[in-house]
């Protein structure tokens, strides 16, 4: 097999005119597929079965590579092999219709609602710091907002006499969200005590200011939630988009529909919201015990 992919390698690069950087990306793929059949005693494509490619994904998938990369490794795959049935190196493509890893339903984490609590408890205190971190946690899970969105929010975007945020998410669509009384609270106290330390009489649009008066990066607010997270106890990966998937779990939880759900996280399709489907596990549950004859 190693010497049918150097011939493939070398028909991408001198025949179809691939750059360097393409021809080496499709030889990592390769290669690992190679080792992969090599080590389960397969040494020529036509012994290559569809579930040998199906094993390599998931072993790919348990080794934590990213679905991004685990498409690319099968995209390199179905390429290869539709070269060896053009050259009349093998009759059968098996490859042929075989979907694309990109489709795969990756459930998105997320925190209980005891976790949550756990985490915005950590972050309790009157030094400026503190104040300011518990306004940006409590806004993230009472709005699923982006990390980006919550960066970028100015001060005008807050109209919290009205109870809700403007935020301008992906493809610069602006959008309404909610936001709940004990996050207004928070951010409110931050507006009052904390903001004006921070911004040290210099005028900034932003909500949210770092020690130094300036703008947060996603980056450093990935940081002080991963920080206090430890503190809490939680020892799974914790991120700001974690927040934004318990908002949209819990939110539908506890019986909010799907297109309102939809509409406060700002997708484009409602398809990209329904995974929160497959996370509820207890709704589903409660829902078949409802309806199903005989539950």
């Amino acid at each position: 097999m190693i010497a049918l992919v150097d011939q493939f390698l070398d028909y991408v690069s001198f025949e179809c005119g691939l750059s360097p950087m393409t021809r080496a990306a499709y030889g990592d793929d390769l290669s690992a597929f190679s080792r992969f059949a090599q080590a389960q005693g397969v040494h020529s494509p036509r012994e290559v079965t569809r579930k040998l490619l199906l094993d390599f994904l998931e072993s790919e998938r348990d080794r934590g590579q990213a679905v991004s990369s685990i498409a690319r490794r099968l995209v390199a795959i179905k390429v290869f092999f539709r070269y060896l049935v053009q050259e009349s190196l093998l009759q059968k493509n098996i490859t042929a219709v075989m979907e694309s890893p990109r489709l795969w339903k990756v459930l998105p984490g997320t925190l209980s609602c005891r976790e949550v609590e756990s985490l915005l408890g950590i972050v309790k205190g009157e030094k400026a710091g503190q104040i300011r971190d518990r306004a940006i946690l409590e806004l993230l899970y009472a709005s699923g907002l982006r990390v980006s969105e919550m960066t970028e929010l100015r001060m005008e975007d807050l109209h919290f006499d009205n109870g809700y945020v403007r935020c301008t998410g992906k493809g610069n669509k602006t959008r309404v969200v909610p936001v709940g009384s004990q996050a207004r609270i928070a951010v409110d106290r931050y507006l009052r005590e904390v903001r004006p330390q921070l911004a040290k009489g210099r005028v900034s649009p932003h909500v949210f200011l770092t020690v130094r008066g300036g703008k947060f990066s996603r980056k450093t607010v990935w940081k002080m939630i991963r920080l206090h997270a430890r503190h809490a106890g939680i020892t799974r990966k914790v991120s700001p988009h974690t927040l934004r998937h318990s908002f949209a779990t819990h939110l539908l939880a506890n019986g909010a529909p799907l297109r309102m759900i939809q509409e406060m996280l700002g997708h484009a399709d409602i398809a990209t919201t329904q995974i929160y489907t497959h996370v509820d596990q207890n709704r589903l549950k409660s829902v078949h015990q409802q309806f199903h004859p005989r539950a």
